[in-house]
């Protein structure tokens, strides 16, 4: 990994963005300097420099420092378990925006169970089966072909007290992201 490769990376994204070294700096809390040095391939690229850095740019680290391209566009998703939940995660860019497919049993309704809060902001679609969105004091079925999206600080649940079992596509959003859906194309009547 060549520094210097690296640096003109990272100032191509950062102009690509119209973001200032100040404003890098405030997001990724590395000093400006450190930046700058960074940039012009003068300080050797960290990973505890680079992991912030690909956050804010909201690129793979592998983007940032020239990894080879691997030839195979599939994302191979390990699931995650979550108890009896299994999440397939869609995404492999840090930070930013992510996907996931739920598979959410059939009875899957954890008793004393508190509704959770946390930053961010969700949508979901249901891809088949029905889900029960407990959602501050709302307690909705969220039907098959049907979407939900919420601030995740209200606090909530997603549940499946139905009989099968239900998949659900999953948008997430950190720090309030919210998702920008269209229905048909921009300017179309």
């Amino acid at each position: 990994m060549d520094p210097r490769n690296v640096g003109e990376r990272l100032r191509a994204l950062r102009r690509q963005r119209g973001v200032t070294l100040a404003e890098l700096s405030a997001t990724t809390g590395i000093s400006v300097s450190t930046l700058s040095r960074l940039e012009a391939g003068q300080r050797r690229p960290t990973l505890e420099l680079l992991l912030p850095l690909a956050r804010a740019h909201q690129v793979a680290l592998d983007e940032l420092v020239g990894a080879p391209e691997t030839g195979d566009p599939r994302v191979h998703a390990r699931p995650i378990r979550r108890g009896p939940v299994t999440w397939l995660p869609l995404t492999r860019r840090p930070g930013g925006m992510q996907a996931y497919k739920q598979i959410i049993p059939a009875r899957y309704a954890p008793q004393g169970q508190e509704l959770q809060r946390h930053e961010g902001y969700e949508w979901f679609y249901v891809l088949s089966g029905r889900v029960r969105l407990q959602l501050g004091e709302h307690d909705l079925t969220i039907e098959e072909g049907e979407v939900a999206e919420f601030d995740t600080r209200t606090p909530h649940a997603i549940t499946n007290p139905h009989d099968q079992p239900a998949e659900v596509l999953s948008l997430f959003g950190p720090q309030g992201e919210r998702m920008h859906v269209r229905a048909r194309p921009k300017g179309a009547a």
